[in-house]
């Protein structure tokens, strides 16, 4: 078993061993206790548990747990959609109106 402290990084993790393990985005920035004991990484903040997960076999990899980034902007992938809606060359909607009609309003055409 061992005992370290890391710092949880802008991308809402520690990093362990090459891999990185989630934390609740919500500690960005401040120093967490880890526990690695035989298949199992524990993280806590002070007295309480924040993150559990299964100790990772292979290396240079990302273990997230879904919840720890509830409440980050984009995290549904709603900033890409947005983006990509910007960026979306198709053509806007049809009128829903003719033309004819809004000249009738004005008074005739140009």
């Amino acid at each position: 078993m061992r005992e370290l402290t890391r710092v949880v990084g802008n991308d809402c993790a520690v990093e362990i061993d090459t891999n990185s393990y989630s934390v609740p985005w919500r500690l960005i920035g401040e120093r967490v206790a880890v526990t690695i004991a035989p298949g199992e990484v524990r993280i806590r903040h002070g007295l309480h548990q924040v993150a559990v997960h299964k100790q990772s076999e292979g290396r240079r990899l990302r273990i997230v747990d879904a919840a720890h980034l509830d409440g980050v902007a984009g995290r549904n992938g709603a900033v890409r959609q947005e983006i990509a809606a910007l960026l979306d060359p198709s053509p806007p909607p049809s009128l829903l109106r003719s033309l004819a009609e809004y000249e009738a309003l004005v008074g005739g055409g140009f």
